[in-house]
């Protein structure tokens, strides 16, 4: 069988960096394809780096990633690892870069799998709980583009 790996990611004390544990605690609540693992990761960095060792098929990060668009707007990215060593490139047992945790993962374990990340453009990353009104209105849109991932993996995998 398949796996797949959804990893909610970010901290919820830092307003819109708590997107990916948002979109991850709702999305853990929908049927999704079987072999479809949702969990949220917060900013434990190493926890996923090791997560990574067992063999998955597809890895999708959710998190909040400034990119200059309007707050609110969703990415879909595919990282780089080869891109070079990230600016922090330890993972951190008490942060979450997700740069850092893929490198790190890849150093360690040879491979990654194929690597998607859908993440938000933020409004404010400063001390608080809580999203803002155009992250939190990004939340189902993500959790639709997710299953739009999950479904076109899916898709590939049974024709193959």
């Amino acid at each position: 069988m398949k796996r797949t790996l959804v990893a909610g990611i970010g901290n919820v004390f830092l307003g819109d960096d708590g997107f990916g544990v948002a979109v991850a605690e709702r999305l853990a609540k929908r049927s999704l394809p079987e072999g479809t693992r949702v969990v949220d990761f917060g900013i434990r960095g190493v926890h996923l780096a090791y997560e990574l060792s067992e063999p998955i098929d597809l890895l999708i990060l959710v998190d909040a990633a400034a990119r200059d668009g309007a707050p609110g707007t969703l990415y879909v990215i595919d990282p780089d690892v080869d891109d070079g060593a990230p600016s922090r490139p330890e993972a951190d047992a008490h942060a979450m870069d997700p740069h850092a945790v893929l490198f790190a993962a890849k150093r360690m374990w040879g491979i990654l799998p194929p690597t998607r990340i859908v993440a938000c453009e933020p409004l404010a990353l400063e001390e608080g709980v809580g999203l803002s009104e155009p992250v939190e209105r990004a939340i189902e849109p993500a959790i639709a583009l997710i299953t739009e991932l999950l479904s076109k993996e899916v898709a590939e995998r049974e024709a193959r």
